[in-house]
């Protein structure tokens, strides 16, 4: 059932036997010994993809439910127990820098068995390739195939540090912003664009010239507080700068106050290894609601 499963929803026995580990002809074979069994086609093979038969369609939602009776099962005697597994964790650098490097080190303790990978990347392309089994990823999902849980949120904020305005003057409005030096992420990054609201009260999106262009939030925040421009960034890396006045927030009444969410990314609902239920848990229980960087806003 579990190789059906995994067949169906990847639309083809080479993929599925990619995600499971095994050989395409062992999908291939497992598949025909479930068809013998039930007595009716799954799928219909084309070329290299498979499409389920209305046979397969009813099967495939009494599969669903049988498989995750069984993992409801083994969750109440097994779900905290974890051998010497690999959890493999993607994440955009700014979050992986700013929060999960101060808060993975107590996962990492109360699972001392597990090992841990933590890439990060900013790269475009899928979200979980070359064995990752979470990635953590900031904004809006584009991909609505993939299994996602959001656990918290941010949202983007317009700076500068007070060297840098004391110098060049404070901006009233984003209008403005084309007389000011103003610090960016490469073009091919979504990033670049920011958002800010309109006269409608609506968000807004304003492409902004910069002199200064980075990948990496991080060398962004460190020439803002230097005061070589102004920049946008999120306000989970910014919060104690705004905080202790490092950095100030330019016109807050036209900036975006869209929330952001954050998500956990993960390959399946219903095939969700030990490793990956108890990660969700801990980020589910680190980060409550409101988010811990909101707090610069209630000083």
């Amino acid at each position: 059932m579990l190789v059906f499963v995994r067949a169906a929803e990847d639309g083809s026995f080479s993929a599925a036997a990619r995600n499971l580990a095994i050989t395409p002809s062992a999908v291939s074979k497992l598949v025909a010994r479930l068809e013998e069994r039930v007595g009716a086609l799954l799928f219909r093979r084309a070329h290299r993809n498979i499409v389920m038969t209305p046979e397969g369609e009813v099967f495939y939602q009494a599969a669903l439910a049988a498989i995750e009776a069984v993992e409801a099962a083994d969750a109440t005697v097994f779900s905290g127990m974890l051998g010497r597994e690999t959890l493999r964790i993607r994440s955009m650098p700014i979050f992986g820098q700013t929060v999960l490097a101060q808060k993975l080190p107590d996962f990492c303790r109360a699972h001392p068995d597990l090992q841990v990978e933590l890439q990060l990347r900013i790269d475009p392309g899928p979200l979980l390739d070359e064995g990752t089994d979470v990635t953590i990823h900031v904004g809006h999902l584009s991909d609505s195939s993939l299994v996602a849980t959001r656990f918290t949120t941010t949202r983007w904020i317009i700076c500068a540090s007070p060297d840098y305005l004391a110098e060049h003057g404070t901006p009233s409005h984003p209008n403005e912003l084309a007389q000011h030096a103003c610090l960016n992420f490469h073009a091919s990054i979504a990033a670049s664009t920011w958002t800010v609201r309109g006269a409608d009260g609506q968000s807004a999106p304003m492409t902004v010239k910069s002199r200064i262009r980075s990948n990496q939030a991080s060398v962004l925040v460190e020439f803002a507080r230097r005061g070589l421009g102004i920049v946008r960034l999120i306000e989970v890396q910014i919060a104690d700068d705004l905080a202790q006045g490092r950095l100030v927030e330019l016109f807050p009444e036209h900036q975006c106050p869209e929330e952001h969410p954050i998500y956990a990314v993960y390959q399946s609902r219903r095939l969700l290894s030990n490793r990956v239920r108890v990660f969700l848990d801990f980020l589910k229980a680190t980060f409550p609601d409101p988010p811990p960087w909101q707090y610069w806003r209630r000083k």
